[in-house]
């Protein structure tokens, strides 16, 4: 075995130690914190002050069942302002975790191919439950429109071309009913498809639909709708009254969160991480603040684990109506 010269060894030295340097910090470092993505809906800020308390916990969980101390496995959370953002994020191993819509799930998953899976499916009723929502076909009460064949002829609004509740799901039922419209509009968010059905500029639409609650209201208890008429009861009182529900879809999944596959090399590793990661959440959101804090970044009350295959079926329905999902994410 020959030997090498002393200036031959320093120059191997020198270069395994700029590779080292070089090599990305492993996730969960000072350097380099497992990163969290929450999208925001409506209050940016509000979400970026509600997800520091969730950095803690997760910081503080993690590190106690790794290392047995408060710190040493590290989180951040980051507000960007798009999904399509947050998807390519997962593809450079940038993102760890995000709250996603299912289009923006299905990108990343299907057709980017990006290593992400579902971990958790929201839920929005105030006991915990409801992880799934519907789409409703609505029409004025005085419109004499009963069912789904007394569309035909009529004027329809639609939120927009890639809503599951808002086109896809109603589109499907009313074409599978042999519904002939007179024309339809889309409308893109879901309080304007109810106002306008509301105002008579269309005989009917399409929207969310989530089942009422039963609370107390000036010590009765009240039901208490839950579908897209609630956006608009403070402009119009007499939604209820005068909006009426004619039909509802099947219902599917509400939209995941979703960490990536491969955090660690170490597959044992790996799996442990994501484990703890979702039990944390768990353990987070049954503490006063941890309510609160899922509340405003999600409007939601409750996780539920989920798995790839939660989203089948809406994976076929976007196959069948040939939608555009790149097109949908924002």
């Amino acid at each position: 075995m020959r030997g090498y010269p002393v200036r031959e060894l320093l120059s191997i030295v020198i270069l395994a130690l700029g590779l080292s340097a070089c090599a990305d910090p492993e996730v969960g470092t000072k350097k380099r914190p497992f990163t969290m993505f929450f999208v925001p809906s409506v209050d940016a800020e509000g979400i970026a002050e509600k997800s520091k308390p969730l950095e803690k916990f997760l910081s503080k969980y993690v590190s106690q069942a790794l290392y047995n101390k408060d710190e040493g496995f590290y989180f951040e959370t980051s507000i960007p302002t798009s999904y399509v953002a947050v998807v390519e994020a997962f593809g450079t191993d940038k993102a760890d975790f995000a709250a996603f819509t299912t289009s923006a799930y299905i990108l990343a998953k299907d057709v980017k191919k990006y290593p992400v899976e579902a971990l958790f499916t929201i839920a929005r009723r105030k006991d915990g439950s409801g992880h799934s929502t519907w789409g409703q076909i609505i029409a004025r009460a005085d419109s004499g429109i009963k069912t789904l064949k007394d569309l035909t002829g009529k004027k329809f609004a639609f939120t927009d071309p890639g809503s599951t509740t808002g086109f896809i799901l109603p589109n499907k039922i009313m074409t599978e009913n042999g519904v002939k419209l007179a024309g339809s509009v889309f409308a893109q968010k879901h309080d304007n498809v109810v106002t306008m059905v509301y105002q008579g500029q269309v005989d009917a639409g399409a929207t969310y639909y989530n089942p009422p609650e039963t609370e107390e209201v000036a010590g009765k208890q009240v039901e208490v709708i839950r579908d897209a008429r609630m956006r608009v009861l403070k402009q119009y009182p007499d939604v209820e009254e005068k909006v009426k529900i004619i039909s509802l879809t099947q219902p599917v999944p509400n939209e995941p969160w979703v960490i990536r596959s491969n955090l660690f090399e170490d597959a044992a590793k790996n799996e442990k991480v994501k484990g703890l990661v979702r039990d944390g959440l768990l353990a987070f959101i049954q503490t006063p603040e941890g309510k609160d804090a899922l509340w405003t970044i999600a409007t939601a009350t409750n996780l539920i684990p989920a798995r790839d295959e939660t989203y089948n079926e809406i994976r076929k329905l976007y196959k069948d109506s040939q939608v555009d999902v790149a097109a949908q994410v924002k």
